[in-house]
């Protein structure tokens, strides 16, 4: 069947994430995460000891999939 994944060895979060965008792209998905009290800190430089932003997410992330070339792009 053409809408299959096709089976392939994932070995990390970051290649899951690429296999399930590729096959959700062009079929109209979204992908809501709801966050609740998520902190992120993230470093300014490099070094166990660099300074720190913290960013503090609460609520909804919607990411929508397309196929389609962005508005205003080149064909």
């Amino acid at each position: 069947m053409a809408d299959e994944i096709t089976t392939s060895e994932v070995t990390n979060f970051a290649d899951l994430g690429k296999e399930m965008w590729s096959y959700l792209t062009g079929k109209g998905a979204v992908i809501d995460y709801e966050l609740r009290d998520m902190v992120i800190e993230v470093p300014r430089q490099t070094g166990p000891d660099s300074p720190r932003a913290t960013w503090k997410l609460n609520g909804t992330l919607r990411i929508t999939t397309s196929d389609r070339e962005a508005p205003g792009a080149a064909s």
